[in-house]
């Protein structure tokens, strides 16, 4: 009988173990249950902000579309809209490891960096988008810092828009 107690408790102890030592292989972990194992493929190709790409298969990547729109209130000011698939913001107090589908958006304007986006709309002051035509760019994250890509592209959308002048009111200067 003493014999058997013995082989009871050892296996009991060897699932233990065995249980103890799977929890820490890629299990979902943090504040959101998002698994904190990596996420595509990181590749050498950069953006223009030197972060790297993080490759995932077209089918399960994320994508993103803009449209910019003049601000019907505000003279000048440009109102934006994104439109998502397969992704979702992160809260700023996310993890900062990658997950499928999740991060942040950077808004361009000409290439120059306007704000990180966590909602899928954003206005853009006049003071950013002077006389001219000018390129309005939005390009996805991963809370990590690397973007999102397909192919070696990133994922992004640019729209073009154009400001013009506001009309002078009053006579011509001579």
């Amino acid at each position: 009988m003493s014999w058997t107690r013995s082989l009871s408790a050892a296996l009991v102890a060897a699932l233990l173990l065995a249980g103890s030592a799977a929890c820490g292989s890629g299990t979902p972990g943090g504040r959101d249950g998002i698994n904190s194992s990596p996420v595509g493929k990181v590749l050498d190709d950069t953006d223009g902000e030197g972060r790297h790409y993080r490759e995932v298969e077209e089918k399960d990547a994320p994508g993103v579309g803009i449209e910019v729109q003049p601000d019907p209130g505000r003279a000048g000011n440009w109102d934006v809209r994104l439109t998502l698939r397969n992704f979702r913001f992160s809260s700023a107090d996310a993890h900062p490891a990658p997950a499928a589908g999740r991060g942040t958006a950077h808004l361009l304007v000409d290439g120059r960096l306007v704000t990180e986006l966590r909602t899928d709309r954003y206005r853009i002051p006049a003071s950013l988008v002077p006389r001219g035509t000018h390129q309005v760019t939005v390009r996805l994250y991963a809370d990590d810092g690397t973007v999102w890509a397909v192919g070696d592209e990133p994922v992004e959308r640019t729209a073009d828009i154009t400001a013009s002048e506001a009309e002078a009111t009053g006579s011509p200067a001579p």
